[in-house]
């Protein structure tokens, strides 16, 4: 390996995610006379914008999807190799590209993110939302959809269901109440009624600058592979690009084949057993099917409540996977059970210089009380911030303390087309059954806890 490397960077960052970009802007701004190496699969970059910090603990950010070279205008010391990375080799400290290339490196930051948690992988009926190329493709076979199956319970199967329109959804949640991830079964029944009003007009355009690949050639091959970023790139194959935001619906047009504005079923404490294509469902007289049993459907789910429905394309939201995989092959890291690299307070995995932040990492430092880990945008900021600032003090061999935002968990979002603002431990996780809860609740308009 070592003969064959290229060129040597002070500093490498993997990924062109939220994560990854944050590091780079930390560090070329830091040590502009160093060079720094962003690698990024997808020729675009989330850059954060329109960064306001609403209190000591609180902020607000957009999200734009930018080419690379804006990067690279503003930093004159960085250069973003677009391609994937194969491989990591700790004990020479280089990696290796998709494409074959070797670079060296001092210090590493690994941001490559995560990918769906996907139901099945080789179904083409299965769709996983990550990206905005994959939320295209779900933008296209919505339209002629008449019904859907949305398995999940996080923040975009919330999204998904609020804003699908023109299209039955058939909702399934492990949970007794939806949202388990973000509030209370008392929440979920203050949003729940947002789903069987008719929705309101969309509040003006979204201002936010998009980029966006251009148009493939109608008859282009493409596919959407949940592990492509680990295999790098293959022919006819789009790279995934960096997660998507909470405002990724805005601008792209969720209708479905129907007239129909909002109708949504939930099916509550129940999982996928089985996904039948229409000939094995047929083949399988067993079935009963509780919905719509007239006409035949693409695919049909069997849930654990015993129900099957037939639909168009079934939305697997159930989580992600941290993209881990390129970096393991002859390295010593420490994988948590979440399947994230294990980092310490200083943001360092297990093997030397060797530093990861954002979705691919998992927090194993003694964690503050009213803190906890959510693979989210505003942690994924702050993680690559702090990354970075670490990474400068081991090269001045500076000391660093742990910085404040490990203090207080805070994410202000939307759902619904509520303005939800977390705080802590939000939903009393820890407390056990012994505590009372304030809450002032006024129906449609606040729900306080």
């Amino acid at each position: 390996m070592e003969g064959k490397k290229e060129k040597t960077f002070k500093f490498v960052i993997v990924g062109g995610g939220i994560a990854g970009v944050t590091c780079v802007e930390q560090l070329s701004s830091q040590f502009p006379s160093e060079d720094v190496a962003l690698f990024t699969a997808g020729p675009l970059i989330k850059a954060v914008t329109n960064y306001k910090q609403v209190s000591r603990t609180m902020e607000e950010f957009d999200v734009e999807e930018k080419p690379s070279s804006v990067l690279e205008e503003k930093f004159p010391n960085l250069t973003v190799i677009h391609s994937a990375v194969k491989s990591l080799h700790t004990h020479s400290h280089c990696v290796e590209t998709a494409d074959g290339r070797v670079f060296g490196y001092k210090k590493l930051c690994i941001c490559s993110g995560a990918r769906p948690k996907l139901l099945t992988q080789e179904n083409p009926n299965v769709l996983g939302i990550r990206d905005t190329d994959s939320a295209q493709v779900f933008q296209k076979r919505l339209s002629k959809a008449r019904r859907i199956v949305i398995v999940g319970n996080g923040g975009i199967a919330l999204e998904l269901v609020y804003e699908v329109k023109g299209c039955e959804v058939i909702w399934a949640v492990k949970d007794k109440a939806i949202g388990n991830t973000f509030f209370d079964a008392g929440a979920a029944q203050f949003l729940i009624t947002s789903l069987e009003a008719d929705k309101a007009e969309a509040a003006g355009p979204c201002k936010r600058l998009r980029y966006t690949m251009e148009e493939p050639a109608p008859d282009a091959v493409q596919t959407f592979t949940a592990d492509e970023y680990s295999r790098g790139q293959k022919p006819g194959a789009v790279e995934p690009g960096s997660a998507l935001g909470p405002d990724w619906h805005r601008g792209i047009e969720l209708q479905g084949a129907e007239q129909v504005s909002h109708r949504v079923s939930v099916e509550y404490q129940c999982e996928v057993k089985q996904i039948f294509t229409l000939e094995e469902f047929l083949l399988s007289s067993k079935q009963t099917l509780k919905a719509d049993t007239a006409g035949s459907w693409p695919v049909y789910v069997q849930l654990t409540n015993g129900n099957t429905f037939g639909c168009d394309f079934v939305v697997s939201a159930t989580g992600v996977i941290p993209n881990t995989e390129p970096f393991l092959h002859g390295n010593n890291f420490l994988l948590a059970d979440d399947g994230g690299f294990q980092v310490d307070d200083h943001m360092r995995t297990l093997e030397p210089d060797v530093y990861a932040a954002g979705d691919v990492c998992t927090a194993c430092w003694e964690r503050s009380p009213l803190w906890q880990q959510m693979r989210l945008w505003t942690q994924a900021r702050q993680m690559g911030w702090y990354a970075g600032r670490c990474m400068a003090a081991d090269v001045l061999s500076e000391s660093i303390e742990l910085d404040f935002c490990f203090e207080l968990f805070s994410q202000v979002t939307k759902f619904f087309n509520y303005k939800v603002v977390l705080l802590g431990k939000f939903n009393a996780q820890g407390l056990g059954s012994d505590h009372e809860l304030l809450v002032r609740c006024t129906k449609g308009q606040e729900y306080v806890k």
